[in-house]
C-alpha cells in the first residue's frame, strides 16, 4: 500500500472493529438467544465466550505486534504458520463469510423498513432486492472514492447506532424485575431446550456471530497510522462490545421470560423496548439498527475487499485482484465480492430461510481462520520465535494460545456436522483460484500433505452436495 494516502489512527481502527461487530446481531440477541437458552445457561455461555474471546482479541494483539511484516490478519497468519493452501483457505473462507453476512445484514436490513414501509415485506420481497440493490451499488462506489473517506463514515456511523443500545440499557436496568429473571433459571419447565450443556453449545453459534469483526483492525494493519494501534483497537473494540451484548442479553431476560423472548420477531431488542416504554421503543430500536446496519455494511464491504487484496499481493490469489484505482481502492477485489452479494440477494428472492441459513453458514465458515491464528500464536510460544528476550511473555502467550486453541476447537463441534460439511462444500470450489495463483508463479499447486487436506475437503463437499441433494442435509 501507498504511505501517503488513507493511513488510519487509533480511532477509526477502534471504529472498524465496533462497527464491525455491532451490526444486526446485538438487535436480534433476545430472541436468538432465548431460542436456545434459559438464564443459567446463558450465563455460563457468556463466560466461555469473555474468556475464548478475550484470548483471541489478546491473539490478534499479540500477532500484530510480534509479527509486524505479516499484513492482512487471519490469511497472514495462516500462510506463515502452515502453508500457502491453509492461508488460501483462510482467505478464502473469511471472504465468503463477510460477503454471506453483508447479504444477511441487507435482508435484516429491508426486513427492519418492512415495519415502517410494508412493501418491503420480511427482507425478501422484489421492491426490498430492489432496495438492497441500488444501496449495495450506492456503498460500492463509495468505497470507490478511498478507504479513509469510508472509514471515516464509519466512524459516524458507529457513534450514531451506539446511542440507542446506551438507551436501551439504561432503560432495562430500571425495567428488570428479578423474579422474572430466576423464574427457570436452567429451562426446566422448556424441556425442548435441553440439558444445560445443550443449551450452551446451541447458544455458541449465536455469540461468535455478533463478534465476528473482532479481527477487523489486523485485516487493516498495512494501513495503520501505528502498528502499535492494532492491537490496541482490537482489546478496546472487544470489551466495549462485549458489555454492551451480555447487557442487553442479561437484562432481556429481566424484562421477559424466556418463552416469551424466544417467540419474538427480530429485531427482538425493538420488541422488549416496546413491552417497557410503548411504541416510540420499538421505533427508536428500528432506527438504531438502519444505522447500525448501514455502518456494519459499510465495514464489511472494506473488509471483503481487503481480505481478498493482501492475499492477492503475496501470489496466494491471483494477480488480477491486486488491482487499486487512483483511490488505492483494490478494486477487483470490490467488484468481485458485491458481484456475488448481488447474486445471493437474487437468490432471497425464492429462498424465505435464507437470513438464518445465512448467518449460521457465514458464522461456520470463519472459524477455520480464527482456529489456524489461534494455532499460529500458540506455535510461535511453544517454539520461542521472537520471544528470545521475553521468558515470561511467552508464558503468558503459551497459556492464551492454548485457551484459544480450545476456544477454537469448541466453536467447531458446537457448530454441529451440518455446517461442517456445508462449509466443506464452499472452500472446494476456491481450489480454481489457488490454482490460477500457483500457475501464474509457474509452482506446483499442492505439497504433498496440502493434497491430503485437499482430498478431505473434497470428501467433505461430496458428503454435503449428495446431503442437500437427498434431503438430509438442508439450507
Amino acid at each position: 500500500m501507498s504511505e501517503s494516502p488513507g493511513k488510519l489512527k487509533l480511532g477509526a481502527l477502534v471504529a472498524l472493529v465496533v462497527g464491525s461487530m455491532i451490526g444486526g446481531g446485538i438487535f436480534s440477541l433476545p430472541q436468538n438467544m432465548a431460542a436456545s437458552a434459559d438464564v443459567g445457561a446463558v450465563l455460563i455461555g457468556w463466560a466461555i465466550t469473555a474468556v475464548g474471546m478475550l484470548t483471541l482479541a489478546f491473539v490478534f494483539q499479540t500477532l500484530a505486534n510480534r509479527k509486524p511484516d505479516l499484513d492482512g490478519g487471519v490469511y497472514a497468519y495462516a500462510k506463515a504458520g502452515f502453508g500457502d493452501y491453509m492461508g488460501f483457505s483462510s482467505a478464502w473462507g473469511y471472504w465468503i463469510s463477510a460477503w454471506l453476512g453483508n447479504v444477511g445484514y441487507f435482508v435484516l436490513l429491508f426486513s427492519t423498513l418492512g415495519y415502517f414501509f410494508p412493501i418491503f415485506g420480511e427482507g425478501n420481497t422484489v421492491a426490498a432486492i430492489i432496495g438492497a440493490s441500488a444501496l449495495l451499488w450506492g456503498v460500492h462506489f463509495l468505497v470507490l472514492r478511498g478507504i479513509k473517506e469510508a472509514a471515516f463514515i464509519n466512524m459516524v456511523t458507529t457513534v450514531a447506532k451506539i446511542v440507542p443500545l446506551v438507551l436501551f440499557v439504561l432503560i432495562a436496568i430500571f425495567a428488570f424485575k428479578l423474579d422474572i429473571f430466576t423464574a427457570d433459571i436452567w429451562g426446566l419447565k422448556n424441556p425442548d431446550l435441553g440439558s444445560v450443556m445443550n443449551q450452551v453449545r446451541k447458544m455458541m453459534l449465536v455469540t461468535v456471530w455478533v463478534f465476528i469483526g473482532i479481527e477487523g483492525a489486523s485485516i487493516f494493519s498495512a494501513r495503520a497510522e501505528k502498528r502499535s494501534d492494532v492491537g490496541k483497537a482490537t482489546v478496546i473494540g472487544f470489551i466495549t462490545v462485549l458489555l454492551f451484548l451480555v447487557l442487553v442479553n442479561v437484562l432481556s431476560l429481566g424484562i421477559m421470560t424466556q418463552p416469551e423472548l424466544a417467540k419474538l420477531q427480530n429485531p427482538s431488542m425493538a420488541a422488549v423496548l416496546e413491552h417497557v416504554v410503548g411504541h416510540w421503543g420499538a421505533v427508536l430500536i428500528s432506527v438504531g439498527l438502519i444505522i447500525s446496519l448501514l455502518g456494519a455494511l459499510l465495514s464489511w464491504v472494506l473488509l471483503c475487499a481487503e481480505i481478498m487484496f493482501a492475499a492477492a499481493k503475496d501470489h496466494t490469489m491471483p494477480e488480477f485482484l491486486r488491482k487499486e484505482n487512483a483511490n488505492h481502492v483494490p478494486v477487483n477485489a470490490l467488484w468481485l465480492t458485491n458481484a456475488m452479494v448481488q447474486l445471493f440477494l437474487i437468490i432471497t428472492l425464492f429462498s424465505a430461510s435464507t437470513y438464518l441459513s445465512l448467518i449460521y453458514l457465514a458464522t461456520s465458515m470463519i472459524l477455520v481462520p480464527y482456529l489456524w491464528s489461534a494455532a499460529y500464536a500458540l506455535l510461535l510460544a511453544v517454539r520461542g520465535e521472537t520471544y528470545e528476550n521475553d521468558s515470561g511473555d511467552r508464558t503468558k502467550d503459551l497459556l492464551i494460545g492454548a485457551i484459544s486453541v480450545i476456544y477454537a476447537v469448541w466453536l467447531v463441534y458446537a457448530g454441529g456436522t451440518k455446517y461442517l460439511l456445508l462449509s466443506a462444500l464452499l472452500y472446494a470450489p476456491g481450489v480454481i483460484l489457488f490454482a490460477k495463483a500457483k500457475r501464474e508463479l509457474n509452482k506446483p499447486v499442492f505439497t504433498n500433505v496440502e493434497k491430503l487436506i485437499f482430498a478431505g475437503v473434497i470428501v467433505g463437499a461430496v458428503v454435503a452436495a449428495f446431503g442437500l441433494y437427498d434431503g438430509f442435509l438442508t439450507l
